[in-house]
C-alpha cells in the first residue's frame, strides 16, 4: 500500500484542526500559519475545524481562545469554523458503510479482555499490539452484546507515506493495529472523524505536526476502504525550547494569548513563526506578501526548530519600525485589553499617535513602545523617578531658566529648538548633553527618554514650557 500524493492539483484546500482543551499553543499557531501561507499563495482555501469530540475537556472558553488567537495572528479562514462533534452522525455513517463493505468488523472484546491480553504480552516480553479474535468471525458467532467497530488494517507488506517534508516513510503493516473507529457506545473515534472531515471538507493537503506521522499510516486504510483519494501529506517538525526539548510551560509562555498579552506585534509573530522550521535562503525579515510568494513545502526542515525569544524580539522590532501608525495604535489597544491593562483615553491615543514616529523605531514590543512614549501619555504634575530627582540641582535650575526665554520667543521646529539649546551651550561653554540632562526629567519625569527635541516637538510649546517651569520650581534655589 502506498500513500501517494494523488490529491487534485487545484484547488488547494488546507485546514487547521485544534482541540479546544486549553490555550491555543504556539505550535498550533505555527501549523496554522504554514497551512494559511500554502493555501493563500495558491488561491486556495484555508479552513478551520474545531476538534471538540473530547466533551469532557473541551470548553467554550478554549474554543473562543482559538478564534481570538486566529484573529490576532491575522490568519483569516474561509467559511465558518466547523465543529467536529456536530458531525458525529456523519462519522457513524461512514463506520457503518465500512462495516457493510467488509472493510471493518464488529469486535465484542471487552476492555478487561484486552487489558488481560496486554498484561500477558508484557509478562512474556511479546508485542502488546492487540489482534482481535473477532476479525474473521462469522456473523453467526456474534453474541448479543455491545461491540466496537474496528477497521481491517493490512497485516502483510508495508505502508509507504510519500511525505512532502519527511520523504518516503515506510511502516510495516504488522505494526499497525485494527483501529477502533466506532466505540461500543456508538460514538466515533477521533481517528475516524479526522479522515471523514478532511475528505468531506475537500482537504487536499494535510500539513500538520510530525507527531501525527504514525497516524497517517493508521488513517490510510479508511481512505482506501471508502475509495477516497489520499491527501498530500506534509508532517512538519515540532517546536522545541532552547534546551532542545519539546516546548512546554517550563520554557515560559507557550500560548498564543500570552504572546499577545506580552505585547508582540502580530506581523512580527507571523514572520518569526514562519522562520521556525522553514527558510528562504538567508532571509530573516519579510512581509506577509513575501512569505506567501516564497513559502513552499520543500523549504520546510525535517529537524525540530528551537524557539528563541531574542530572535522573536528582534524581528518584532523591525516590524514595529515599518508598520503604519494606525495599525500600531489598533494593536496597542488589543495588547492592553489582552494584558488586562486600562485602555488609553481618546486624548492619550492622540498623543501616542503624535509620539509614534519618534519612538517606534527603537521598540521591540508594545510595552517598550508605551514606556518610551510615557512622556506623551503622562500628565502634569509629573512624578519624577529616582534618577530624575538627582537632576533637581541649582545647576539644572540655572540651565533651564536660561533656556526658557529662547524657547518662549523662537520658532517651534527642530532647527529652532536645536538652536535654542546650542545658544545656552555656547553661553555656558558646555556640551549639548549638559542641557539635555535636566531637560529630560523636566519634560518626561525620567532620566532616560527619547530625544529632547522629539519630546518638545510632540508636546508643543505650551506644555513643554509648563513642564520645565514645574521642574525648576522643585529645584533647591527656586
Amino acid at each position: 500500500m502506498s500513500a501517494a500524493s494523488n490529491a487534485p492539483a487545484t484547488p488547494v484546500v488546507t485546514r487547521i484542526a485544534p482541540s479546544p482543551t486549553g490555550d491555543m499553543h504556539i505550535g498550533t499557531a505555527r501549523t496554522a500559519l504554514f497551512n494559511w501561507l500554502y493555501a493563500r499563495a495558491r488561491g486556495g482555501k484555508f479552513l478551520l475545524r474545531i476538534e471538540d469530540t473530547d466533551r469532557a475537556r473541551s470548553t467554550p472558553e478554549a474554543t473562543q481562545g482559538i478564534l481570538d488567537g486566529m484573529d490576532w495572528l491575522g490568519l483569516d479562514y474561509d467559511g465558518e469554523a466547523i465543529s467536529q462533534f456536530a458531525r458525529a452522525s456523519r462519522h457513524k455513517e461512514v463506520a457503518e458503510a465500512m462495516l457493510a463493505s467488509g472493510a471493518a468488523y464488529k469486535c465484542f472484546a471487552t476492555q478487561d479482555e484486552i487489558e488481560a491480553f496486554r498484561e500477558e504480552a508484557r509478562a512474556n516480553s511479546a508485542s502488546t499490539l492487540y489482534q482481535s479474535p473477532w476479525r474473521d468471525a462469522d456473523a453467526s458467532q456474534h453474541p448479543d452484546a455491545p461491540f466496537s467497530v474496528r477497521v481491517k488494517a493490512p497485516r502483510e507488506g508495508v505502508t509507504v507515506i510519500h511525505d512532502q517534508v519527511q520523504g518516503d516513510v515506510t511502516i510495516r503493516n504488522d505494526q499497525l493495529d485494527d483501529m477502533i473507529v466506532l466505540r461500543s457506545d456508538g460514538t466515533p473515534t477521533y481517528m475516524l472523524a479526522v479522515v471523514v472531515d478532511d475528505h468531506d471538507m475537500g482537504v487536499t493537503h494535510v500539513i500538520r505536526g510530525d507527531d501525527h506521522l504514525n497516524n497517517a499510516a493508521r488513517q490510510i486504510p479508511i481512505y482506501t476502504a471508502m475509495g477516497w483519494p489520499l491527501p498530500v501529506y506534509a508532517h512538519i517538525p515540532l517546536i522545541f525550547g532552547p534546551d532542545g526539548k519539546k516546548m512546554s510551560k517550563r520554557h515560559g509562555a507557550t500560548g498564543v494569548k500570552e504572546y499577545q498579552a506580552m505585547g508582540y506585534p502580530s506581523s512580527g509573530m507571523r514572520n518569526y513563526l514562519a522562520r521556525l522550521g522553514w527558510s528562504h535562503g538567508d532571509d530573516e525579515f519579510f512581509s506577509d506578501a513575501q512569505a506567501k510568494e516564497w513559502f513552499d513545502l520543500d523549504g520546510v526542515n525535517k529537524s525540530p526548530a528551537r524557539f528563541d525569544t531574542k530572535k522573536l524580539e528582534n524581528i518584532c522590532g523591525q516590524h514595529i519600525a515599518v508598520m503604519d501608525d494606525d495599525d500600531i495604535l489598533g494593536e496597542v489597544e488589543g495588547y492592553l485589553a489582552a494584558a488586562k491593562h486600562p485602555a488609553l483615553t481618546a486624548e492619550q491615543i492622540t498623543k501616542l499617535a503624535a509620539a509614534l514616529p519618534h519612538v517606534k523605531g527603537a521598540s521591540k514590543t508594545y510595552p517598550q513602545l508605551i514606556e518610551k512614549a510615557h512622556f506623551a501619555l503622562t500628565q502634569r504634575p509629573l512624578e519624577l523617578d529616582e534618577k530624575a530627582q538627582n537632576q533637581l540641582t541649582d545647576v539644572s535650575n540655572g540651565i533651564l531658566k536660561e533656556l526658557t526665554p529662547h524657547l518662549q520667543s523662537g520658532s517651534w521646529d527642530r532647527e529652532a529648538l536645536e538652536g535654542a539649546i546650542n545658544a545656552v551651550c555656547e553661553a555656558r561653554e558646555i556640551g549639548f548633553g549638559k542641557v539635555a540632562g535636566p531637560l529630560r526629567p523636566a519634560l518626561a519625569g525620567r532620566a532616560v527618554t527619547p530625544s529632547v527635541l522629539d519630546m518638545m516637538l510632540v508636546l508643543g510649546r505650551e506644555e513643554s514650557l509648563a513642564r520645565i517651569a514645574d521642574f525648576t520650581a522643585k529645584c533647591p534655589s527656586a
